[in-house]
């Protein structure tokens, strides 16, 4: 017999011969792309649910930007855009843009930022209930005093300079240094712990920022006249105002104020947080899950483009792939103990497979665990839509289970087998847990590119 791939021919066989000259032949491969890897949590789940968060101290060594931001030796464009002659000096536009003067500037604020960050950690030691549930209780009753009486807000600035000089007086003072010492005018930078660690507030604040506006930014279209659904929105808000009208004068403001400034001291509560909330959103994660499938779903279709809704949209998956390490370390395993890649046993399924069955790699020629960036075989014309990236399947369609268990893991046994969503009963099955989940992402065939 000839064998050609796994299909064998038997010799009786006729083989057919092509219409087409072998010399005009041209068979085009797939198109291969790279793309990005599926973002996964930043920090491990451990088998009980919990999620282990490290707080790492600022060290000078750690910021390497002091060679880069805070140095004078960048240079800047040629033409760089100024403001026209006669413009209104705001502070946005008063000095020119300078890398001398950013980084004095740069220098300066971080060297007298503290206060703020330091009035930002009390506030949610007070939200937060990290000072006690007495210290919490203080500020609530103190709010709802004001919500019965709100002409005492005009007592406050006067109260809280009172509060100061009582605070500073030197027969209150303690042995023990002031939690906020205030850097004296010009002082420039010392490097010291607390002079990093006001950087390093600065980086997760820019950081928050940068979350909260591209949360917010899909909804800015809508308002700006820019989407077909604003005049919706101005007719629904028009409504909305002559409907409120009469009820601004049958509404409690005292009581309502009350209830919604208390709200979120009870939310952010210990005993609401960790042992209501998560009986609840189990409850209801039949109903929340499909919700929050839908919603991202119509988020995703909100950013398509014109050359997305004209061409055909399909779907591609790939499957990630993890294992549980005991404390006590699996012989083939490297790392730390919880779930992770490297935990995976030699000759098993790879950390991130195209198939199913967990067997096929994703890199070229299937090679071996790939760290930012993977490749995929497209056929010709076809390309990452580029305004979504990959998603978790947190329904488990490809199971055929309403929902899968926390962000899409659907948890096994050491072989792989007796699916469930959560770790516990696939501990129970074995001695080894392992784990895995699908994720998504959409193509769409461009003309164009099938083309070139």
């Amino acid at each position: 017999m000839v064998a050609i791939d796994y299909v064998d021919i038997p010799q009786t066989a006729v083989r057919l011969q092509s219409s087409t000259p072998s010399a005009t032949r041209n068979p085009r491969p797939a198109m291969k792309v790279v793309t990005s890897l599926p973002q996964s949590e930043k920090a491990p789940r451990s088998a009980s649910g919990s999620t282990p968060t490290q707080v790492q101290s600022p060290n000078k060594s750690g910021f390497s930007f002091q060679q880069v931001l805070l140095s004078s030796t960048l240079q800047l464009p040629a033409n760089v855009p100024t403001a026209p002659r006669g413009a209104t000096k705001l502070l946005s536009t008063r000095d020119p843009l300078s890398i001398p003067i950013m980084t004095v500037n740069f220098r300066r604020f971080v060297a007298k930022v503290g206060p703020v960050f330091w009035l930002q950690d009390r506030m949610e030691e007070i939200v937060m209930w990290r000072k006690g549930w007495k210290y919490t209780a203080v500020w609530m009753c103190a709010y709802a005093f004001l919500c019965y009486y709100p002409r005492l807000c005009l007592l406050i600035p006067v109260a809280a300079l009172l509060g100061v000089l009582l605070a500073t007086h030197p027969s209150l003072a303690r042995a023990a240094p002031p939690k906020i010492v205030l850097p004296p005018p010009g002082q420039g930078p010392d490097w010291s712990l607390d002079w990093l660690g006001n950087v390093q507030a600065i980086q997760n604040l820019m950081g928050a920022f940068s979350d909260t506006y591209d949360f917010g930014y899909p909804v800015v279209p809508h308002l700006s006249h820019s989407s077909p659904y604003t005049p919706i929105i101005f007719t629904f808000a028009g409504i909305l105002l002559l409907v409120s009208i009469p009820l601004v004068h049958l509404l409690p403001l005292r009581t309502a104020f009350l209830i919604l400034g208390l709200t979120p001291f009870l939310l952010t509560h210990p005993f609401v947080r960790y042992t209501i909330l998560p009986v609840l959103l189990d409850g209801a994660a039949p109903y929340l899950i499909p919700l929050r499938v839908r919603w991202t779903r119509l988020v995703d279709n909100d950013r398509l483009e014109d050359k997305h809704w004209r061409s055909e949209l399909r779907t591609v998956e790939l499957w990630e792939n993890e294992r549980w390490l005991t404390p006590g370390g699996d012989e083939g395993a490297s790392g730390d103990a919880g779930w992770g890649k490297a935990h995976l046993r030699p000759g098993e399924r790879r950390a991130w497979t195209r198939g199913r069955d967990g067997w096929s790699g994703v890199a070229d020629g299937g090679s071996g665990d790939v760290s930012s960036n993977l490749t995929f075989s497209l056929s010709p014309g076809w390309l990452f839509v580029e305004t979504e990236d990959w998603r978790p399947d947190l329904e488990g369609t490809w199971l055929g289970r309403e929902h899968t268990g926390d962000n899409g893991w659907v948890y096994t046994d050491d072989v792989w087998m007796h699916p469930c969503a959560v770790p516990q009963e696939a501990w129970k099955a074995a001695s080894g847990m392992t784990r895995r989940r699908r994720w998504v992402r959409r193509i769409y065939y461009d003309p164009a590119a099938a083309a070139s």
